[in-house]
């Protein structure tokens, strides 16, 4: 890790704020909203995913309903490039692809639209937090199904004793998964 990088993730670490007890007894949650809120960090967030997305020379970057939207939007612009959001079931017009997946306590269903990209476009995922995997395993699938090249995938935030990581290697392919912060 070079000083730029730790410099980033200790700026971002401090302006991540611990929540204990939420959404319910015995779970610390790790709110971002701070962060955002925070013009220098956001800024450095945005330059930092920016960055990334030229550098793995992605023609598009996707964000992840809901907070990718937040982190992947801004970066998307700051690079020059399209931003394609991947939603929850039902919030999409038109013909879509759909990827279902398990979740705790029962299932999920995420889409794209069919014509988000043309054939072999490279795709950068940006998401907020990588816990166990399976919101972004079902996106990566999503993004290979529309005839897309993936070429990475960014998070804020892995949250890597849930093993989350592991989940993802079989959906990676060569792509690389980069986080800036590990809990």
């Amino acid at each position: 890790m070079t000083t730029a990088d730790t410099a980033l993730t200790e700026l971002l670490t401090s302006r991540i704020k611990d929540v204990p007890d939420y959404p319910k007894p015995g779970v610390l949650f790790k709110d971002i909203a701070p962060l955002l809120a925070d013009a220098e960090a956001f800024g450095a967030l945005t330059r930092a995913l920016a960055g990334r997305a030229e550098a793995l020379g992605a023609t598009k970057v996707v964000g992840l309903e809901a907070r990718g939207f937040v982190l992947a939007a801004p970066a998307a612009f700051a690079a020059g490039l399209g931003f394609v959001p991947i939603r929850k079931k039902g919030k999409l017009p038109g013909e879509v692809f759909q990827q279902s997946y398990d979740l705790e306590y029962g299932s999920a269903t995420l889409e794209v639209q069919c014509d988000a990209f043309a054939p072999g476009e490279r795709v950068l995922v940006v998401d907020d937090v990588l816990a166990t995997g399976g919101t972004i395993a079902a996106s990566l699938d999503l993004v290979k199904r529309t005839g897309a090249e993936l070429v990475g995938v960014v998070v804020l935030m892995e949250l890597g004793f849930l093993d989350g990581r592991e989940r993802l290697a079989e959906h990676l392919g060569a792509a690389p998964l980069e986080t800036l912060v590990t809990v």
